[in-house]
C-alpha cells in the first residue's frame, strides 16, 4: 500500500487506538513481533511482513472495529468492507468481542476485575495493566483465557455487568454451536465464527419513519379507520427504543416516492439502524398511496440499498407492513376462540385493508427485513378504534422483548407475533403474518 496514506491514517490515530489495533492482530502477527510497537507505522510494517496489506480489506476491518470509519477515505479505492469484496476477512472475531468488552467497561468496572483476578493473576501482571486490553494479555499469558477458555471471564464479569457477560456467553454458544467437539479455532478464522449482532451504540439509534394513510381520495378505497392508533404506538415504542420517529399522514403514491428517495440522501454514519412504517391499503407485492395509487414494495426498499445509500451498508434496515396482500382468506383447520383480552374486538368493527389490483413482487438485498401483516394472497385486519392486528401485536412484542432480561432477537419477536396472531380469529377468519429477511446478523431492540 502507498507509503504516505499509511503514514497520514498513523497522524489521526491516537496511543489508545494504536493500542486497540495491536490487541486486534495478536494472533495474527507473531506477539514477540508486537512487542515495542508505540505507533501505527510500526504496526503497518509487520502486518505489511504478513501480507495483510496488500488490498487495504484487512486494515479497513480493523479501522470500522475501532469505530475509525472515518479514515477509510485515506485508503486504496478498493478497501471496501470484507463483504464487499471476494477478499477473506482475517480478524479474529474473538479479540473483536474482547474489544467490545473493553470499549463498554466502565473504570469503575476495570477496578473491581482487576480486584477479581489479583488472586489469579501475580501483582506486578495486574500493576501493569493500564486498560482491559492490557489485562486480557495478561490473562492470555496466564492460561486463563483464550478463545476456547473463556469460563473465567465470564464468571469474572457476572459480578459486576451481566450485560458484558452476556457478550461473553453469546460468544461461547457461537463457537459452540458453529464447533461442537470445541476444536481450537485456526488463526485466520472464519466469519462464521463471528459475534452475529448488529451494534447499537448510538442514540438515537436511527429514525423511524411511518407512513400512516387514513383518507384515500378515490371512490375504491375506504378510509382506514384506527390506523391513527396503530401510528401512535409506533411512535411510542419506537421512541423508547431510541428512535427518532417522524409520522407522515396521508400520501399519495408520488410523495411516498419522494419522501423515501430524500429519506436516503440522509448521512446515516451516525445511525445504527432504520425502520420504516408503512400502514395503508394494499395487494400483492404493493402498497397504496391516498391517490389509489401503488407502489411497490420494491420501491420501498431500493432506495436503502448499500448502493444507493451507502451509509446504511451492514446496518439493518427494518420494513413493517400493515396491508392486504390479495383479496383471499386465511382458514383454520379448527375453530379458534379468541385470545384472552380479545373480547372488546368486536367484528363490526374489524376491516380489511385490502385494494382492488396486484403488483410486483420484491427484490432482496443484504441486511433487510419486511415484516408483512399478512402472507401473499390475503387480506390483513384493522379493528376501526383499537388498530390492526398485526401492528398492535407487534408493539406488544417489541415492548415484553425491551422489557426482558433475555436477548431476544428481533426474528424471535416476529416468530411470537406470528403465533399470537395466528391464534386468533376475525371475522371467522385467520390472520398469518410473514417476515421476509436478509439480515446477516441478529438485532436485539432494547430500551435506551
Amino acid at each position: 500500500m502507498d507509503r504516505l496514506k499509511l503514514s497520514h491514517i498513523d497522524e489521526e490515530l491516537d496511543s489508545s487506538e494504536v493500542a486497540a489495533l495491536r490487541f486486534l492482530c495478536l494472533g495474527i502477527v507473531n506477539r514477540k513481533r508486537m512487542e515495542g510497537i508505540k505507533d501505527a507505522k510500526q504496526l503497518f510494517l509487520r502486518l505489511e511482513e504478513n501480507g495483510l496489506l496488500d488490498n487495504g480489506v484487512f486494515l479497513a476491518e480493523l479501522l470500522h472495529t475501532i469505530r475509525r470509519a472515518d479514515l477509510l477515505s485515506l485508503l486504496e479505492a478498493d478497501s471496501r468492507r470484507p463483504e464487499e469484496t471476494d477478499a477473506r476477512p482475517t480478524l479474529s472475531p474473538y479479540r473483536v468481542m474482547l474489544y467490545g468488552i473493553y470499549e463498554d467497561m466502565t473504570t469503575e468496572n476495570f477496578e473491581k476485575m482487576k480486584f477479581l483476578l489479583s488472586s489469579k493473576l501475580g501483582r506486578r501482571q495486574i500493576e501493569a495493566s493500564n486498560t482491559a486490553l492490557d489485562l486480557f494479555v495478561e490473562m492470555e499469558k496466564a492460561d486463563l483465557l483464550s478463545p476456547t477458555k473463556l469460563n473465567d471471564m465470564h464468571a469474572v464479569l457476572k459480578e459486576f455487568d451481566q450485560q458484558l457477560a452476556l457478550t461473553v456467553k453469546r460468544y461461547m454458544d457461537e463457537v459452540r454451536q458453529q464447533n461442537p467437539t470445541r476444536v481450537p479455532p485456526p488463526p485466520h478464522v472464519s466469519m462464521v465464527f463471528q459475534l452475529c449482532y448488529y451494534d447499537l451504540n448510538h442514540n438515537p439509534r436511527g429514525l423511524c419513519v411511518v407512513i400512516n394513510n387514513e383518507k384515500f381520495l378515490g371512490e375504491e378505497l375506504k378510509d382506514r379507520g384506527g390506523t391513527q392508533e396503530d401510528a401512535n404506538v409506533l411512535k411510542s415504542v419506537f421512541s423508547r427504543l431510541g428512535f427518532t420517529v417522524v409520522v407522515h399522514n396521508n400520501l399519495t403514491a408520488s410523495r411516498i416516492r419522494s419522501e423515501l428517495r430524500e429519506l436516503s440522501k440522509n448521512d446515516f454514519l451516525a445511525h445504527d439502524a432504520l425502520v420504516i412504517c408503512v400502514l395503508s391499503h394494499g395487494e400483492k407485492g404493493c402498497v397504496f398511496g391516498t391517490d389509489e395509487k401503488k407502489v411497490g414494495l420494491r420501491e420501498l426498499t431500493l432506495p436503502f440499498t448499500s448502493k444507493n445509500a451507502p451509509t446504511l451498508a451492514r446496518k439493518p434496515k427494518l420494513f413493517f407492513i400493515q396491508a392486504c396482500q390479495g383479496d383471499g382468506y386465511q382458514e383454520g383447520s379448527v375453530p379458534c376462540p379468541p385470545r384472552p383480552g380479545e373480547e372488546e374486538v368486536r367484528h363490526s368493527r374489524l376491516q380489511e385493508d385490502a385494494g382492488p389490483v396486484r403488483g410486483e413482487t420484491v427484490a432482496w438485498d443484504a441486511d433487510f427485513l419486511m415484516g408483512m401483516a399478512t402472507v401473499p394472497e390475503c387480506k390483513s385486519f384493522r379493528n376501526t378504534s383499537t388498530g390492526s392486528i398485526y401492528i398492535q401485536e407487534l408493539c406488544r412484542q417489541l415492548i415484553r422483548s425491551a422489557d426482558s432480561v433475555e436477548m431476544d432477537d428481533i426474528l424471535s419477536v416476529l416468530t411470537r407475533v406470528n403465533r399470537e396472531v395466528g391464534k386468533g380469529e376475525y371475522l371467522t377468519h385467520k390472520q398469518m403474518p410473514e417476515p421476509k429477511y436478509t439480515l446477516t446478523k441478529k438485532l436485539v431492540l432494547k430500551y435506551v
